[in-house]
């Protein structure tokens, strides 16, 4: 059969492996060089011309390729080789999206993602964060991410039955791959063996979503000394945990499912401690001394505390480990529990200076109508209950006497109030008090019998009468 020069059918077989031409012995190599092609007779009338006609463009391209990079440093040419995995693009999502179909998505009781689609989920908030996020982004709260964080959460909403209330766990999440996919790049294209930067080009792998400004602004950033400094002390500090993790890419939500189910168990979650336990349990089995020491601890302190006590920021897990807490975590819970979510407390915050100045605005009206009705408690007061009239604070609130002399009990309020002596109000027109006019408002009492010896007279003689002991 001579060199197919006419027109046909090209049918395209993918359940086939590329068919591979001899190479030419031409100069310049090429899958399509001119020459014979025999084929095994077929039938005509039961199979057509097998022409992987998209197959061979793909073969040349990668041909050609190869011959682009042949003079590329031997060390990216190593790093690539070892990741055969391409992109994750997550396909299963979109041909279910284009056939209209959507995912269910389960929740634990603290309110992350679990199993059945869970890790489904999570993947692809990683594929999408790497398409809408430049991994250059140093600050996720930046409002230059607000387009690329509502495209995530559109297409979230495409493939998967999901709550608007679901959307700033989501967020948070993509946020954290975007973290690690960025170390992930650091550690394997920037760093060798023993963890040294060096140069490197942009790896061909993700040429697609990372452009060449965006890797070298990224290359960039990673030879900065502080960030050197920052993250050498990271690494040193996570070198040697003192209880380290022994579940890999498992998180708490999914251990803690796992447990549950493989338990038979009604309850829908497992304390701290007994899950921060579980987590690092090796393979074997085995349980390390230091880790079941904490675990006794903490099942003592959690049988003596009171449940009012316990139920606080600060678990029995960290009382026990004795190390800082960070305010939006629950240790021993994994990603996404919050205090406010776990122990069920409203949230609080602090109020704005606009709520203070209303409040005290509030408070002054109070204090006011308070002290109206003090005043007019007291002019009550006065005007009803004649015992005051002896005391030097209600003498300006004299009740109404008979003319003439009219017996009286006489009462003072200082120190305590109590009555201090029986005597007679002289209620009389020109009434002189030790050959002395009475002031305006005043009336003249004299004293009969004395109950209290040493009680002070309210205005007493500037002369001798002090007590009520020196008037009689």
């Amino acid at each position: 059969m001579g060199f197919l020069s006419t027109a046909i059918t090209l049918y395209c077989d993918y359940s086939r492996p590329p068919f591979v031409l001899p190479p030419s012995p031409s100069s310049s190599p090429s899958p399509f060089s001119a020459a014979a092609f025999t084929f095994t007779e077929l039938s005509a009338s039961t199979v057509a011309v097998h022409f992987l006609l998209h197959r061979y463009r793909h073969l040349e391209d990668k041909m050609a390729n190869q011959d682009d990079t042949h003079d590329a440093s031997g060390s990216r040419n190593n790093v690539e080789k070892e990741i055969k995995r391409g992109l994750t693009v997550m396909k299963s999502i979109i041909r279910a999206r284009d056939k209209g179909e959507k995912f269910e998505v389960h929740w634990s009781a603290e309110d992350q993602l679990i199993e059945p689609n869970g890790s489904m989920l999570a993947s692809y908030i990683g594929s999408l964060v790497r398409q809408h996020i430049p991994i250059t982004c140093d600050n996720w709260r930046s409002p230059e991410l607000k387009v690329g964080k509502e495209k995530i959460w559109s297409e979230i909403q495409r493939s998967f039955h999901i709550d608007e209330s679901r959307q700033k766990y989501c967020i948070q999440l993509a946020g954290k791959r975007l973290r690690g996919f960025r170390s992930f790049l650091s550690n394997k294209f920037l760093k060798d063996e023993e963890g040294n930067f060096v140069e490197a080009e942009r790896p061909m792998k993700y040429a697609e979503i990372i452009s060449a400004e965006e890797w070298d602004n990224f290359v960039a950033k990673r030879r900065n000394e502080k960030f050197h400094e920052v993250s050498d002390k990271n690494r040193k500090r996570a070198s040697k945990p003192a209880y380290p993790y022994k579940k890999g890419r498992t998180g708490y939500a999914w251990l803690q499912q796992r447990i549950l189910a493989e338990e038979k168990s009604d309850a829908t979650s497992l304390p701290e401690h007994v899950l921060w336990k579980a987590a690092r349990v090796g393979k074997d089995g085995a349980v390390v001394e230091a880790v079941q020491n904490v675990y006794d601890e903490c099942e003592t302190l959690s049988q003596t505390l009171p449940s009012t006590e316990v139920q606080d920021c600060r678990s029995v897990l960290s009382r026990v480990l004795n190390v800082p807490e960070y305010s939006g975590r629950v240790r021993g819970k994994g990603f996404g529990v919050t205090p406010s979510s776990f122990y069920k407390k409203p949230k609080t915050k602090n109020p704005t200076n606009k709520e203070v100045m209303e409040t005290l605005a509030e408070l002054r009206a109070q204090v006011l109508e308070l002290q109206k009705e003090n005043a007019r408690y007291r002019e009550e007061r006065c005007g009803s209950e004649p015992k005051d009239t002896s005391d030097r604070a209600s003498i300006n609130c004299q009740p109404k006497f008979p003319e003439g002399i009219t017996p009286c009990q006489l009462y003072l309020s200082s120190p305590t109030y109590r009555i201090v002596g029986k005597g007679k109000v002289h209620n009389t027109s020109g009434e002189l008090l030790h050959h002395n006019p009475l002031p305006v408002g005043y009336m003249k009492v004299s004293v009969d019998l004395v109950l209290d010896t040493d009680a002070l007279l309210p205005l007493p003689d500037v002369v001798s009468e002090t007590t009520y002991n020196d008037d009689i």
